[in-house]
Formats: C-alpha cells, structure tokens, sequence
C-alpha cells in the first residue's frame, strides 16, 4: 500500500469531523472519497496535505509512518492537493502562481518558468497560458491552474477535491485521460466528487464516509451509482429530477440587446434577448466563461449594463429578486459572519430582524434556527461562522437567504455546485416549487443534465450570445453541446 490511513480522528471543540477513519490506497490506483456534505471528506483530506493535524491516529506513506506537519511537509513528502475553493493570488499570473512558494533563486528567469509550465500544460491538454493574470481568467480555467499547480511540483500523491465541478463534459473528459495516465504511471490519487457515475468510471475502490465515520470501502465494479447514494445519505435517494408540466403565467420581465462587460471592460454579453414568465425556468448551457456571470449579475442588479435594457413586468416596490451567486465565498456570504448573521444579509433592516435602527437578536436567532431545519444546514449552532462549514453548507445558506421572503424571480448561478446527491436533489425539489409557486427563474449551469432536466426551455450561450433557445422536451445532449462549441444547428 502507498498511502495507508490508520484510525484518524478530528474534533473542532464538541464537534467530530473524523472519527477512526480507516483505508488505503496503492500505487497506480485513483481511490474514491465520497460522502454528504458535512460528512468529513475536506477535513480528511486537509488532513493528508498537512493543514490540519490529527487528534488520534497515524499515516503511512510507503508502509513508512509519516508526520506531516504542514502543507509544505507535505509537497516535500509528494502530497498535493487541488481545493475546491481554489488557493490563487489573483493578481498574480499563472505562471507566478505556480511557482510560488518553490522558486527561492536570486535569479529567477520567468521566460524559462513561463515556457516550462507552457509545455507542461500543452502536453497535458489544459490550454493555458502562462502570462495571462488569474483575475482575469474564468473559474473553469482557474481550476485548470490548481490542477498544472500539482502537476509541476511532481507530486506522488494527487488529492482532488471536486476537480470537474467546472469542467465541460468534454474538459470532464479530457481530466480523466489525464488521471488515468498518471495512475498508469504509478501515481496514487484520491478522487472526491458527487458525481457518482464519473466515480464508478473512473475510479478503481471508494470509501464512503457518513456524518465522520468510514460507512463502508469497496471497488467500484461492485457497486452502483444508485447503492452508493444511498451509503452516502443513509436512505433512499432519488436520483432523477421528478418534475410536472408547470402552469406558465404572464412575462414576469423581459430583456432586450443586453450588452454587458466583463470585468476589464470588454463586453462580455452581446445583443442578448430574451421574455421569461411565471412558472417557467429557462436553463442557460454553456462552456464555462462565455458571459453566464456577467448575465446573471446584470440581470440581479449588481453589474452596469452597456446597452440594451431589462423590463420587470411590476412596480419597482414589488420586484423581489433571489440571486444564488457563482462563487458562494466570494459574492454570496460574508465568511466571518455567523450563519445566523448571513441569513440576514438583504433584510437586516426590516423587521422583526431591527427595530428602532437596533438589531433584535432572538428575532435573528429563532429565524437561523428555522432556515437550518429547513434547508438541513449542518452545524452546532446559529452563531458558527460560515467560514467554518463546509462548502455545500455554505451553499444552504445562500439558498436559504435568497429564497426567503417568496421572489418573483430566482437567478440561480451554479446552485448545486458541490453539493452531494442528496443537497442536490433537495436544491432540485426547492426550485421546482418555487415554480410551482409562479416564480419565474433562470437556472445556469455547467452541468448540461442537470439544465436539461430542470429547465422548460434552454437557452445556448457561446461567445457572450444566445445562439439558440431550444424547448427542453425536444433538444438533445449532441445538438446542445455542438451549439456550445460554437458549431451551427442542424436542420
């Protein structure tokens, strides 16, 4: 066995996050990690890369035990790990984020680095260039930089934390040729992802984990998607969306030669039109970085538009908007805020959350209290802080804040973005009531099934423009994502 863990155990004060975690791993396997959100998969594995030490038990690298004290202990230990919510300094480039940290040369030549990691990327697939600034990439390509990041230190032991939540089917695609060969190559990886039918054709074994503890380890030919929802949640688990034909209503608000930038300025949404009505939800496909974030924050209020123009068919003191950001961290939570605190964010000053310009306390708490009921918002209490939870309770909350108070309109960016098979299925269940209700929303993604099954018509975005709005019943996966590439529609 290459990487053996032995009885891992993790508290945060009267919390456990790992209890006796026990598996191993060989050399030139790729070992699945699953488990619910909250279930204690990002502590292990922060365990592993050594940002977190155990409270009990021991690792072994090589039949060897091994202390691994810090990130740094473990790249010099050939450990590495790409995050979910990805470790970049924005406004360096790539090529200076990679390099980071290892480079310590009086004289650095940055034209040798740049080709090195040119090259590196070029043999890899992933398309990047190595002068460009994060900043000013889409999170798809970002995620691709944490991925080469890894790639360039040589690490051994590759840690993958939810690695395609970003990718295109065929970027999807691409990642697991990559993974593949560097099993055959010998490296040892673990692979955590809720995407069950990528695990069972990727993966060789997988250990599921359910609320800290180790629930069951087999290999993946043993298994199905379906048995391995359903160690992951402890009940049965539905894995289709299950939707009604809706009763759609009047235009609930309309969009005409939207023009919208980016943010350097260089329009990124070009001559988008478009009517949504009540009771519908209109799916927008897409690549990642082709304008959905510029249009969802337009639409929401948040982004200066160019030119064009957005009509809400209601009095400006009736317009009741949800927006679900992209990146919940950055654009839909304050982290150093409580739960309680962030589930008040667009209504802390209206009662009963404030009374005269005094925010009223039991009134925050009973409503945190009720919201993390409702919406299964793991944690021990209201006044946690959103920074300690885990990336798909974070995004409960987002959800919890933003469909409070019964919106006209839901513009729901990435809402199901790692969150484990059951959060998904729930998100799925909330937004088709909320249809049901007549709300009227606008549902974009890069996950091409999910948009297929949640959405009445869809809507292919390329290059900033609609190219096609298509009825969701008819379209097909091969005719959308042809439209996706940028390639004509049949017929």
């Amino acid at each position: 066995m290459y990487l053996r863990l032995e009885k891992i155990s993790k508290c945060f004060n009267s919390f456990i996050a790992n209890e006796n975690i026990s598996f191993s791993v060989d050399a030139g396997k790729i070992h699945a990690i699953l488990g619910e959100n909250g279930a204690g998969k990002t502590t292990l594995m922060n365990i592993i890369s050594g940002l977190y030490q155990p409270d009990s038990g021991k690792i072994y690298l090589e039949d060897k035990p091994v202390k691994i004290t810090s990130p740094n202990k473990a790249i010099k230990l050939g450990i590495g790990m790409v995050y979910q919510h990805f470790m970049l300094v924005p406004q360096l480039t790539v090529t200076e984020n990679i390099i980071l940290g290892i480079e310590n040369s009086w004289c650095l030549n940055l034209r040798q680095k740049q080709q090195e990691i040119a090259a590196l990327s070029q043999a890899y697939g992933l398309g990047i260039h190595p002068a460009a600034k994060v900043e000013n990439l889409p999170v798809g390509i970002q995620q691709r930089v944490e991925i080469l990041k890894v790639l360039y230190r040589q690490a051994k032991v590759l840690i993958l934390d939810e690695p395609t939540a970003v990718l295109t089917p065929t970027e999807v695609e691409s990642l697991i040729n990559i993974l593949r060969k560097l099993a055959a190559a010998g490296n040892t990886i673990i692979f955590i992802s809720h995407k069950l039918e990528e695990v069972i054709n990727l993966c060789d074994t997988v250990t599921v984990l359910r609320r800290g503890k180790v629930v069951a380890t087999t290999t993946t030919k043993d298994t199905t998607p379906q048995q391995l929802a359903e160690l992951m949640v402890g009940r049965e688990v539905v894995l289709q969306v299950n939707k009604f034909a809706s009763v759609i209503g009047e235009v609930i608000f309309s969009v005409q030669n939207l023009q919208v930038a980016d943010d350097r300025g260089i329009p990124a949404v070009r001559n988008v039109s478009f009517q949504l009505r009540a009771g519908e939800i209109l799916g927008i496909a897409g690549v990642d970085g082709n304008g959905q974030r510029e249009l969802a924050d337009a639409i929401a209020g948040v982004r200066n538009i160019i030119n064009g123009k957005i009509d809400f068919n209601s009095s400006p003191t009736r317009q009741r908007i949800g927006y679900i950001p992209e990146d919940r961290q950055k654009m839909g939570l304050v982290l150093q805020f409580s739960i309680a605190q962030n589930l008040i964010l667009n209504a802390f000053k209206n009662l009963p959350f404030c009374r005269h310009f005094l925010l009223q306390s039991p009134a925050i708490k009973n409503h945190a209290q009720i919201a993390m009921q409702e919406f299964d918002i793991r944690a021990t209490g209201e006044d946690i802080k959103v920074s300690q939870l885990s990336g798909g309770n974070q995004q409960k909350v987002v959800l919890a804040r933003e469909l409070a108070g019964e919106p006209d309109l839901i513009v729901a960016m990435q809402p199901t973005r790692g969150l484990d098979v059951g959060a998904t299925s729930a998100v799925h269940s909330r937004l088709l009531a909320e249809r049901d209700r007549g709300a009227a929303i606008l549902y974009i993604s890069t996950e091409l099934e999910e948009v297929m099954a949640m959405s009445d018509r869809i809507a292919v975005i390329y290059r900033g423009e609609f190219v096609a709005i298509l009825d969701a019943q008819t379209a097909t996966i091969e005719e959308i994502g042809l439209l996706m590439a940028g390639g004509t529609r049949r017929g």
